[in-house]
């Protein structure tokens, strides 16, 4: 018997289907959504500041004011996702926080995460835009889930077991979703994209900040896949996601002797973190230490407050909270 389960446990971890069996609970379906059912709720906990006050403290005891969790309520994340411009910050905020962050969470903070993350989806599957993004984030989800779940009495992992196995449960009912998504070409007749002159196709191109867009629009149509090997096009994106030491490190000679930036830059990217830019950000108040979004109002006794807000990347706000 000791030998059976020893073999089991050497399974590989992340195989969906026998996830669920190699918990070993003997509690029923039934139970388990009953636990669930008596912890969700679909009311996000909001406060009426939309601001939080945060004091990087030298002490547990003094920097404890103030959790990521209680930041995580308090800031309008709800409301940020349906802003173009602040969408792709909140998701890659969802993402570290999967990845590292989960039993930081208190209760409530896990309750507004699933809210959050279940508005992402919806949203998605409604104007069908960002599926990889939203893929790849319940992935990484996913993934922390299953690590801390298998490791359940070894690790801080806040709420019923159940409950989390529940949203395992959820996360890969959304993935399934996802999957199921069939684009509809829309019924345009006007000017297309090919229809452009090819000097305003490959500028429009080299906005892309990700060079897998590229390689997506390269195979609509062999014109298109014509454009996107541009070197130059690959050279640009190497040089706005990385140094120029990075690039030195990492040279790709092509058959013809040329450099292969298109293969630089797959490799650069497994190697190093792409340059993150979003139209909005969260933005710290040098002179009150409030954290807020961009235009909105706090107490701050500063004769210019804007001269005092700095922007704060994903990793800046997690950092925030690191004591």
């Amino acid at each position: 018997m000791g030998r059976r389960q020893s073999c089991y446990c050497n399974k590989e971890v992340y195989n969906k289907e026998n996830l669920f069996n190699s918990l070993n609970y003997d509690v029923a379906a039934k139970k388990r959504k009953k636990d669930m059912l008596n912890s969700k709720t679909k009311t996000q906990y909001f406060h009426q500041e939309k601001w939080i006050y945060v004091h990087k403290g030298s002490t547990k005891e003094r920097h404890g004011y103030c959790t990521l969790g209680e930041a995580f309520n308090r800031l309008d994340f709800s409301t940020a996702i349906l802003d173009s411009r602040r969408f792709n910050y909140v998701v890659r905020l969802l993402e570290l926080i999967a990845k590292s962050q989960l039993t930081s969470l208190s209760g409530i903070a896990q309750k507004n995460f699933m809210n959050i993350l279940e508005k992402v989806v919806l949203k998605v599957l409604e104007d069908q835009q960002n599926i990889r993004l939203i893929r790849e984030l319940l992935q990484t989800l996913y993934t922390s889930l299953c690590t801390l779940v298998q490791r359940v009495g070894k690790s801080v992992l806040v709420g019923n077991i159940n409950m989390w196995v529940y949203r395992m449960e959820t996360i890969l009912h959304w993935q399934q979703q996802l999957n199921n998504i069939q684009i509809t070409r829309p019924a345009f007749k006007g000017l297309t994209f090919t229809d452009l002159p090819l000097c305003l196709q490959l500028n429009i191109m080299q906005r892309l900040s990700d060079g897998r867009d590229l390689v997506s629009l390269g195979q609509v149509a062999p014109d298109l896949h014509v454009l996107s090997e541009d070197r130059l096009l690959w050279k640009k994106l190497c040089q706005y996601h990385f140094s120029e030491r990075q690039i030195r490190k990492r040279l790709i000679l092509s058959d013809k002797g040329q450099l292969d930036w298109k293969k630089m830059y797959f490799k650069l990217v497994r190697c190093y973190p792409r340059k993150e830019q979003y139209g909005d950000t969260l933005q710290l108040c040098r002179h009150c230490h409030i954290l807020s979004w961009k235009g909105t109002d706090h107490p701050c006794t500063a004769n210019n407050p804007e001269s005092c807000s700095v922007s704060l990347s994903p990793q800046d706000f997690i950092n925030l909270f690191k004591f």
